[in-house]
C-alpha cells in the first residue's frame, strides 16, 4: 500500500512547482511522483502509462486537479474506472475533497463521486476547447491583420538579381550565377523563377 503522485504540465516551458508543493504537503514519497510535459488530450503518456504498471491494489494516486490527470471526458471516466475498480487503486484529487475514493465508500459517496466526477471531467474537457478555439480566433485575427506566421525567408545576397540577370540574358551557366550568389544550384534555380532551358551548361 503505497503512494504515488501524478503531476503534468502541457509544455516543458511551464512549472509543475505548484503540483510539486501539494504532493510534499500530501507526503507523497518524491521518488514516487511522476511527471509528464505534453498536452492532457489522451493518456497516451510515458511517466502516465509506467505509473499505471507500478500501481498495486490498495496503492493511491494523488493528482492535484482533475485537469493534471486529463483533459478528454470519455477518456476521464475510462482511466478513473480502470484504476479504481479493475485495479483496485484509490485515487485523491487534492483539489477537490469529493473525489477522494478512500472515503464515502457506501452507495451514497459512489454515487456523489461519480456525478461530481462526471461534472469536473466535461468541465476539462470543454476548457480544453475553448483553450483551442481561442487559439484558432487569434491566428486568424493575426493573419488578418497581416501577421506572417513561419520562419521569416533568408535575404538574398546583393550579388543575386546582378547574376539572375546575367544566366537569363545567358551570359552565365546557372553553375556560374549560383556560385556567383553564394547560393547552391537548387536555391539559385527556384529564386531566380524560371525552368531549365534546353541544351543549357549542367555543369
Amino acid at each position: 500500500m503505497a503512494d504515488y503522485g501524478y503531476m503534468r504540465v502541457s509544455t516543458t516551458e511551464q512549472s509543475e512547482g505548484r503540483q510539486q508543493i501539494a504532493m510534499e504537503k500530501a507526503g507523497v514519497p518524491t521518488e514516487n511522483i511522476f511527471l509528464d510535459k505534453q498536452s492532457g488530450k489522451d493518456f497516451d503518456r510515458p511517466e502516465y502509462q509506467r505509473l499505471v504498471r507500478k500501481l498495486r491494489a490498495g496503492d493511491t494516486l494523488f493528482v492535484k486537479s482533475l485537469d493534471r490527470f486529463g483533459r478528454s471526458y470519455d477518456d476521464i471516466l475510462w482511466q478513473w474506472r480502470f484504476l479504481t475498480q479493475k485495479k483496485d487503486v484509490a485515487i485523491v484529487v487534492l483539489d477537490m475533497p469529493l473525489l477522494d475514493t478512500r472515503q464515502d465508500k457506501d452507495l451514497m459517496g459512489k454515487v456523489i463521486s461519480d456525478i461530481v466526477l462526471q461534472l469536473l471531467s466535461y468541465v476539462a474537457q470543454t476548457e480544453r476547447e475553448f483553450i483551442r478555439q481561442r487559439q484558432r480566433e487569434g491566428i486568424a485575427a493575426a493573419k488578418a491583420r497581416g501577421v506572417r506566421f513561419g520562419r521569416r525567408a533568408n535575404p538574398l545576397p546583393p550579388e543575386f538579381e546582378e547574376a539572375a540577370e546575367r544566366w537569363r540574358r545567358g551570359e552565365l551557366t546557372i553553375t556560374q550565377a549560383a556560385a556567383l550568389s553564394g547560393l547552391s544550384r537548387s536555391t539559385f534555380w527556384v529564386k531566380a523563377g524560371k525552368k531549365r532551358r534546353a541544351g543549357e551548361d549542367g555543369n
